[in-house]
């Protein structure tokens, strides 16, 4: 049960997010679009309610209540960026706007891009881990908690191979070719 509910909480995420870009920028429906697109954190709370309950009524704590609390993070970690850089694009191509700056490129600024976005993993790892401790915390001695706690390992584990990614571009920075700016704008204006 709890996996289905991820994949209509993950179906819902991109439904919702349609249906207010549409209605913010086909329909000229501003406040419709923002309130639809408000709407997203509610499927992580009837997720997050749901599992809970779940636990509740006696089920064995698996890998399904770790993937959700996983879910939840991840959401929470990067899920602003994503509506941000889908509505930048929207914008572009149904409301006329310019075209959306990207990230940058090279050099430093790169570096600085990568960063942001992995703290966007840190955030969705600590939030994982808080929802994966409450549960242990919730199921106490009653039920084998050990996949539980598998899962704030592998969360961890992703953000640390998400951070030598990211340091990467710190290390090995790219430079531009001959010709090219560095990069016209600094992270600060393209995040």
């Amino acid at each position: 049960m709890i996996v289905t509910l991820i994949v209509i909480c993950e179906v819902g995420f991109w439904v919702l997010l349609a249906a207010g870009l549409a209605a913010r920028y086909l329909l000229k429906m501003p406040r419709l679009g923002l309130a639809l697109l408000l709407c997203e954190p509610l499927l992580e709370v009837l997720l997050l309610v749901v599992t809970a309950i779940d636990l509740k009524n006696g089920a064995e704590p698996s890998w399904r209540h770790g993937l959700a609390a996983v879910y939840i993070g991840y959401t929470v970690g990067h899920g602003h960026r994503t509506v941000k850089w889908l509505d930048g694009h929207a914008a572009h191509r149904l409301g006329g706007a310019p075209p959306p700056v990207g990230p940058p490129r090279y050099g430093m600024a790169r570096a600085r891009h990568e960063g942001k976005v992995w703290l966007g993993s840190v955030t969705g790892a600590a939030v994982a881990s808080g929802l994966l401790l409450l549960a242990i915390w919730y199921v106490g001695d009653a039920g084998d908690t050990q996949s539980l706690k598998g899962w704030i390992g592998f969360a961890w584990r992703a953000v640390g191979f998400h951070g030598l990614f990211a340091l990467s571009y710190v290390v090995w920075p790219r430079k531009a070719p001959e010709g090219e700016p560095e990069s016209p704008l600094t992270a600060r204006d393209r995040v």
